[in-house]
């Protein structure tokens, strides 16, 4: 799992103390490779640690993205995050409405528009394409 490795490295490197249940959160982020609510993490870790705080996993889940750990987006007006996908450049993705999974695309769309917004500085972007993944799909087929 050298993602994970390069995640605990960054992690040990910063300003957070290391703590097990820090790692335990970077190993299911990493293991479950989805974006994943604050909510859904809390009742996984819940199993292991008995009233932890759902304010204390957003905390740790948003100094994960603010250390390039994680990836963060919002489905839904909810904040979710997934583990850094590891594709350094700069890259936009498909995202599963209902189980979380991800799909790094490599185009962006950028350059397309660039061209309508003359005058500009553009300084920023997002770009997600949503709907369901193929299992999902299946999964509503035989429902």
């Amino acid at each position: 799992m050298p993602l994970f490795q390069e995640a605990i490295e960054r992690l040990e490197a910063s300003d957070l103390k290391m703590t097990e249940r820090r790692v335990k959160m970077l190993e299911l982020m990493y293991k479950e490779n989805r974006y994943m609510s604050a909510k859904e993490v809390k009742e996984i870790l819940e199993e292991d640690y008995p009233g932890i705080s759902p304010d204390t996993i957003y905390r740790n889940l948003h100094s994960f993205s603010n250390l390039d750990i994680l990836e963060e987006t919002e489905l839904e007006g909810e904040k979710v995050f997934r583990s850094n996908c590891g594709v350094e450049e700069h890259h936009h993705h498909f995202i599963c409405t209902n189980c979380g999974f991800s799909k790094e695309l490599s185009i962006c769309p950028l350059t397309f528009y660039q061209d309508e917004v003359e005058d500009v500085q553009i300084t920023s972007h997002r770009f997600e394409l949503l709907g369901l993944c193929q299992d999902c799909l299946k999964e509503r087929k035989n429902q």
